[in-house]
């Protein structure tokens, strides 16, 4: 039996509760940060003026898009990470990526960085309906996600109690799933090298930037 996005809430939410005050403390690797930024150029070509971030953690992002002039709302199944992006000034919520809580069509752009890994093959389809719905027709999304090979399950060495469930997809595999509600404005891999401080650690990291179809 395949395992399911409802199986897997509870222990994500506690993982990620107890994991909140350490990863609010992490720096951002510069690769992360020039990802954002190019989002971020792309939004403004656009003239985009508002942008839902899900899976947002602690808020870093969600802060950096409000700050450079962006309406922010956010969601993160997690109660520690909303309260951190709350303290941020972020208008946060607690939310799953099939239950987001807005009306359809209420933003301009979303963003989601390696959050949807966590969201078994099963469920990835209506998880992305549900973003698709909360953007306006034309609206952007930008998917960030490690991958490259097909594999679920929990990983062996993860650092968080209980350990997080992981989904991995080829890039064909990511993209197809991508264009069940979107269209592909750009597919590119980042070879992610010295993985928290590991350096025999390869992470090949597949960001999408995808638009709802008009």
């Amino acid at each position: 039996m395949s395992t399911r996005y409802d199986d897997v809430l509870d222990s994500l939410r506690v993982a990620y509760d107890g994991g909140a005050e350490r990863r609010d403390a992490m720096d951002k690797a510069p690769w992360k940060l020039a990802e954002r930024e190019a989002y971020l150029d792309r939004l403004r070509a656009e003239g985009v003026a508002t942008l839902l971030e899900v899976g947002a953690g602690t808020g870093q992002d969600s802060a950096y898009f409000r700050d450079h002039g962006l309406r922010v709302a956010a969601t993160d199944l997690s109660p520690a990470m909303v309260e951190r992006c709350r303290e941020k000034g972020i208008d946060a919520h607690v939310a799953d990526f099939l239950h987001l809580g807005f009306p359809p069509e209420s933003f301009d752009a979303a963003y989601a960085m390696n959050c949807l890994l966590h969201v078994p093959n099963a469920d990835l389809p209506a998880a992305l309906e549900s973003i698709a719905t909360v953007l306006r027709p034309g609206g952007l999304f930008y998917l960030g996600v490690y991958g490259g090979a097909q594999g679920e399950g929990p990983l062996a060495d993860d650092r968080h109690d209980p350990p997080r469930f992981f989904a991995s997809r080829t890039d064909e595999e990511l993209q197809d799933y991508a264009r069940q509600a979107f269209e592909v404005v750009d597919f590119h891999v980042v070879e992610v090298t010295d993985f928290h401080g590991d350096p025999a650690a390869v992470f090949r990291f597949q960001s999408l930037t995808l638009r709802r179809p008009a």
